[in-house]
């Protein structure tokens, strides 16, 4: 028996990042062992590194129907789109594993939050997508990939963002480029939380830097279309998987990367990463890089690593006070963000930020 499932615009955007590689080794939707497996040891069942749960939930009836049922055919606006060959239907306790996965169940933590409203009842099974139109609603590895050899570089590190580029990550940025042939400068532009940059924002003040301060250098930019977790350490991990599938060799983690509030320590992503790679060759190389800042003594930005002068000489670049400048239109220091970033922001007026 098969019965008809509609999914929203999210689920759409897993089944394509599944079908075209960039959630590799996944091919579908989690079964319960791996699941649990993700949950408990942030590990596949085949014993592959994989820190972040791809799962389709449903409502009850579905669930219940999908238990005598082999395939499950998916709609996406009244339209086919594919399938999912049932292998398995279970249920989760969600706040349970949410606490393992983001350390809290708070409902203020925005990626709690967002959980908490789906269904307990999952499907595990390999997806097939019969619209391959859809391919074009998603970065493709072998397209990233054939990009990346057709310049000749060999070493490409990716960079993982959901804000327009300041002087810290613009330091990182310089880093990268001084280690590996390339850069690869990819936002996460999927959902948001309310008060996060814009698509908008992220993009425009990017194509101001590329623009005017990255010319004829190797660096490649692009977007890409997942949800934000704000999942702090396990999903510093999961962003690089995602950019190793791309074909980039290196990963840049920085301060509390995916982080949100004071949930995670500010190096704490370093600390999963050490571990696990200890362990485990996860295909790609991490840059664990430490914060930047403006010290007044050097008079440059540097981090903990390059300078060791005291605190009434440094300078934070607070990606909040930034934000909250430019919503109220006005610059940042320069020593923070470069003039024509601010610009190609506030011109955006209202359309600077999210506001669902």
């Amino acid at each position: 028996m098969q019965i008809n499932f509609q999914i929203n615009e999210e689920t759409l955007q897993d089944c394509i990042n599944i079908s075209v590689g960039l959630f590799k080794p996944l091919k579908g939707f989690m079964n319960s062992y791996d699941y649990k497996n993700v949950i408990e040891n942030m590990q596949l069942s085949n014993g592959k590194v994989w820190t972040i749960p791809i799962t389709l939930d449903v409502n009850h009836e579905t669930y219940i129907k999908a238990k005598d049922s082999k395939r499950l055919n998916l709609f996406f606006n009244e339209r086919n789109i594919g399938f999912v060959d049932i292998k398995d239907c279970f249920k989760v306790n969600i706040l349970s594993d949410l606490k393992k996965i983001y350390k809290t169940a708070e409902s203020k933590h925005p990626g709690v939050k967002k959980e908490i409203k789906r269904n307990p009842y999952r499907i595990g099974g390999p997806i097939t997508l019969t619209d391959k139109s859809l391919h074009n609603k998603a970065l493709n590895p072998t397209e990233t990939k054939a990009f990346f050899k057709s310049q000749g570089w060999q070493t490409i590190a990716g960079f993982q963002t959901r804000n327009p580029i300041h002087k810290a990550h613009e330091y990182l940025q310089r880093i990268a480029l001084e280690q590996c042939d390339a850069l690869f400068i990819n936002p996460l532009v999927g959902w948001k939380k309310k008060g996060d940059f814009s698509e908008e924002a992220v993009v425009d003040g990017y194509k101001a830097m590329l623009k005017n301060y990255f010319i004829n250098l190797n660096v490649h930019f692009d977007t890409l279309k997942t949800p934000m977790r704000y999942a702090g350490p396990r999903e510093a991990i999961f962003h690089a998987i995602i950019r190793r599938n791309m074909g980039c060799t290196h990963f840049i983690i920085g301060r509390d990367h995916a982080g949100v509030q004071n949930y995670y320590g500010k190096y704490e992503a370093h600390e999963l990463a050490k571990k696990i790679i200890n362990k485990h060759d996860i295909g790609i190389k991490l840059l664990l890089l430490k914060e930047p800042f403006y010290c007044e003594k050097c008079s440059q930005i540097v981090s903990d690593n390059t300078c060791g002068h005291h605190e009434k000489n440094i300078k934070r670049i607070s990606g909040t006070k930034i934000r909250n400048m430019l919503s109220k239109n006005k610059y940042p220091d320069e020593l923070f963000m470069r003039k024509e970033i601010a610009d190609a922001i506030i011109k955006l007026g209202d359309k600077k930020f999210i506001k669902d």
